[in-house]
């Protein structure tokens, strides 16, 4: 069993019932922190117990490892982590600049501003590079809403919005998705009028309802 398991599963055993709780399990959880940003693995409830136990004694309040929670939760995108994790956060927290900083990173994200989004990472390679995979998550996110927004796309704008990856890369991630270069430059994602759902909207009125404006209609 390799070590990240080993340390999945431990930590699982102190998550159980009000052990979840102790602050004697803290440094544990700190380890395993440091363990998911250099393995590039992720556990969101280990993490959540992490954030509620600094909520419980605030002099336990380590920066450094809730700035990792907090960019692994950006990762996760398109799911809610991130909230829930910021949820755990007090105003005064939320207005330290590592935290402020990591705050405004993922709004840029949620609205899809991805040219932003890879410009203001830039500016934050040494706290990014910290956690290993980050770039490849998030293109796993830009390519999910490439691939429900887009029918075609050039193919410069697709490199831009996985962050200015060059040719070699950008063929990689066309393959991944099934995505298909066409001519004049252009990538072929879907043919979005094969997502249309159509759904059939039944009313239902009852007598009494219309009723008074029959009679009135008299």
């Amino acid at each position: 069993m390799s070590q990240v398991e080993n340390m999945r599963q431990m930590v699982a055993s102190k998550l159980k019932g009000i052990e979840r709780y102790n602050p004697e399990n803290l440094a544990l959880l700190e380890q395993y922190v440091d363990m998911q940003a250099r393995e590039n693995t992720y556990d969101l409830e280990a993490n959540l117990a992490i954030l509620k136990l600094y909520q419980l004694d605030s002099t336990k309040y380590n920066l450094d490892i809730v700035c990792q929670i907090m960019l692994k939760a950006v990762t996760n995108f398109p799911h809610t982590d991130f909230v829930l994790c910021k949820c755990l956060l007090t105003d005064r927290n939320l207005q330290d600049p590592q935290i402020s900083n990591i705050v405004y990173l993922a709004d840029i994200l949620e609205r899809c501003d991805f040219q932003q989004f890879w410009t203001r990472v830039s500016s934050m390679s040494e706290v990014c590079s910290r956690i290993s995979g980050f770039n490849d998550s998030i293109r796993k996110f830009v390519c999910h809403v490439v691939g429900i927004t887009f029918q075609t796309i050039e193919k410069p704008l697709l490199a831009r919005l996985l962050g200015d990856i060059d040719d070699n890369t950008l063929s990689a991630w066309i393959k991944k998705y099934g995505w298909k270069e066409v001519e004049n430059n252009m990538v072929f994602i879907a043919n979005q009028d094969d997502n249309i759902k159509t759904k059939n909207i039944t009313e239902k009125i009852n007598f009494e309802d219309v009723s008074a404006i029959m009679a009135s209609c008299r």
